[in-house]
């Protein structure tokens, strides 16, 4: 997947407003077993939200690692959530179209 411009991260910052956070970083900050679960809630929402609980000072290191770990890209940051997208691997499974 290409670098995304910036009228496609609008565009998904503006799908994840009414998503829930489905990962939360707490005390074990961004462990491998964090990073799995991203992975797979990736493939299966390709657009999620990140919640950090802990780790808060150093909320935007650890989104760029979990992001890089996960091959997502950061589609933005609010207060403690960050946003993260991967398009689904097959094309026909992609629920997102990207304008």
């Amino acid at each position: 997947m290409s670098q995304l411009t910036g009228a496609q991260r609008k565009f998904l910052r503006g799908m994840a407003n009414r998503l829930e956070a489905l990962i939360i970083v707490g005390k074990q900050g961004a462990s491998d077993s964090l990073i799995r679960a991203t992975d797979v809630e990736l493939t299966a929402h390709e657009l999620i939200k990140v919640r950090f609980n802990g780790f808060k000072d150093e909320k935007g290191a650890l989104s760029d690692k979990i992001a890089e770990a996960t091959q997502a890209e950061v589609v933005g940051r609010v207060g403690h959530v960050v946003m993260l997208y991967r398009q689904h691997p097959e094309p026909e499974k992609r629920a997102i179209k990207l304008p």
